[in-house]
Formats: C-alpha cells, structure tokens, sequence
C-alpha cells in the first residue's frame, strides 16, 4: 500500500538544517549525496542442460557522500570541524548528525540521520571582483551510515 493518493501533494522543502550530536548547526539551500547503494556480485553457474544461469547477490553496503551548499557566513563551526580532521584528532572528528527537511510552515517533513560522520571536504566558490553572485561555502561530510527516520 502506498501513502501516496491522486490529489495529493508532494513534498516540497524549503530549508535543509545539519544538526550536529543534535545540535542545529547550520541552514543550507541545497544538499546533495543522500544516497545508499549495494554493490552485485555476479555468481555464474551451468545448469544441466548445460545453459550459464547468472545469479546476483547483494555485496558490500555503500554510503554516498553527503555535500551542503549555503551562501557564506561569519560562522566558523564547520571550518573549525574540518581543522580537527586537518590535525588528525580522529577521536574527535566523528559526529553523529542529521538531515532535516522543513516545509513552507516550517514543519520537519523529512530527517535522515547519519553516524560516525567527518567532513572530507571544504571548499568555497570562485571570488570575483566583477560578479554580483553570493559566495557559497561547500562542505563534503562523509559518514558510516544513514537511515530515514520520517
């Protein structure tokens, strides 16, 4: 059975939040990566007859990595996360976190949580003197695993 009914709406989010060993740590304008995949291992056989029966079976789990987009800040938090990956501290750069989607009326619609999640990445636009663009802060957290919680 499906939750979904002719008429219906989608839904539709307008802000994305990180939070942060349950902490809201940031807003976000796009947020990219929830993924999960599992590789296939092909096993062939022959059968009687003598015809190849390819069976496939599911292999090893994957994550995807998670990135965020948001227009540049005074906050420091997540250069200050990345920094202790950067001085190699690995028992304080996991954190366990979550995604959260809010509606129009600022109601949480959508939350997947993450664990064991570190930043590998942060990087921000190309400045330009001549532009009259936002500069954006990107943020690449990889993480150990994620599961839907609404």
């Amino acid at each position: 059975m499906t939750d979904w009914l002719p008429g219906s709406d989608v839904l539709a989010g307008s802000q994305f939040m990180l939070e942060l060993d349950g902490v809201s740590i940031a807003s976000f304008r796009e947020v990219s990566g929830i993924s999960s995949e599992t590789t296939v291992i092909e096993s062939k056989e022959t059968s009687k007859d003598g015809k190849t029966i390819i069976k496939k079976l599911p292999g090893e789990h994957k994550w995807g990595d998670i990135t965020f987009k948001r227009g540049y800040t005074k906050d420091l938090t997540l250069y200050k996360w990345r920094q202790v990956v950067l001085e190699g501290k690995t028992k304080d750069m996991r954190k366990n976190g979550s995604i959260v989607v809010y509606d129009y009326e600022n109601k949480e619609v959508l939350r997947w949580n993450f664990v064991n999640a570190w930043p590998s990445k942060l990087s921000a636009s190309n400045l330009s003197a001549s532009g009259n663009e936002v500069l954006v802060e990107e943020v690449t957290i990889c993480h150990e695993g994620m599961a839907r919680q609404k």
